[in-house]
């Protein structure tokens, strides 16, 4: 038997497209892995979590509490890689940050982690709004598997607009891993502060509903916040990318493969009023990456 394993051709302006020649002979159209330029081993590899952030002060609160390491891609992309290590694995960690704010670019940065890793878990960390006076104080730490859409609404002749929202959950296996943390650490569960040496300064953690939609919300008496609070009494928080996660993982179901959970961890930086500001970012955005790395052990 003879076995053709390539083509050599000399001379100027050969083209070859889609031929073959012989018994048993075959042509393979199987394109490249979305052409990414990534090498084949790290395709292959299994990459556990995949995070997406919104603000510089987001990526960076995740890269300085899980060491990861800055790798651009041939395709000009740039992501943060790394390990984690718990007493039951090594978790391997992509982080990447979207271009702007929204459920669109949200959508075009999980697309990339996609293609270029693959991850088993989505995880949308940063900061958010709070919209509960109780739970969701400046500071304190919305753990999400539950999404409001909010934006899809009918306006009828009058001007009176009818919102109709989408309630999305995580997959179950993720539902299962939050419930489980705060069985381990309380409801809410308690945590030192991050940027202090002060051991007395904690922030809350809580389980909730998160609000999705293109709103900056910084009224207190925005219908938005009414709406929201009357479809559901858990709704916590507010934010911008939370609803095109959901979508992304919604569209994508149908693949052969399986389908990675998700999960949105936000920390509360404002209330979602008008002394809305930058001024708790930094904060906020330490302590949501802070509970990512708790809840690690739970998620992998």
């Amino acid at each position: 038997m003879i076995t053709n394993r390539g083509i050599v051709s000399h001379g100027d302006n050969n083209n070859f497209s889609n031929n073959a020649v012989g018994d048993n002979a075959h042509v393979s159209t199987a394109t490249p892995y979305f052409n990414t330029g990534t090498p084949a081993a790290e395709r292959s590899a299994i990459w556990d979590v995949g995070v997406v952030t919104i603000l510089s002060e987001e990526l960076r609160s995740v890269v300085d509490e899980l060491k990861l390491e800055r790798h651009k891609e041939p395709s000009g992309l740039y992501f943060y890689r790394g390990e984690h290590t718990t007493p039951e694995s090594t978790i391997r960690i992509v982080a990447t940050q979207s271009q702007s704010q929204g459920q669109r670019s949200a959508m075009a940065a999980l697309e990339n982690l996609r293609r270029h890793y693959d991850p088993r878990l989505w995880a949308l960390v940063g900061v958010g709004g709070g919209i509960h006076d109780e739970h969701a104080r400046i500071g304190n730490v919305i753990i999400s598997t539950d999404i409001v859409y909010y934006e899809n609404r009918k306006i009828n002749p009058r001007g009176a607009v009818r919102r109709r929202g989408e309630h999305r959950q995580s997959p179950a296996p993720v539902v299962h891993a939050v419930n489980a943390f705060f069985t381990d650490h309380g409801t809410p569960a308690r945590v030192h502060g991050q940027l202090t040496a002060n051991a007395s300064d904690e922030f809350e953690v809580y389980p909730g509903v998160i609000g999705s939609g293109e709103a900056v919300i910084a009224d207190r008496e925005s219908e938005i916040r009414s709406y929201l609070t009357n479809y559901h009494e858990k709704v916590l928080a507010v934010d911008m990318e939370a609803g095109g996660l959901s979508q992304y993982w919604q569209e994508n179901s149908f693949h052969g493969a399986i389908n990675p959970g998700w999960i949105v961890i936000r920390g509360v930086s404002d209330n979602a009023d008008e002394k809305k500001g930058h001024g708790y970012h930094e904060l906020a955005a330490r302590n949501a990456a802070h509970i990512l790395r708790r809840l690690l052990s739970y998620l992998c």
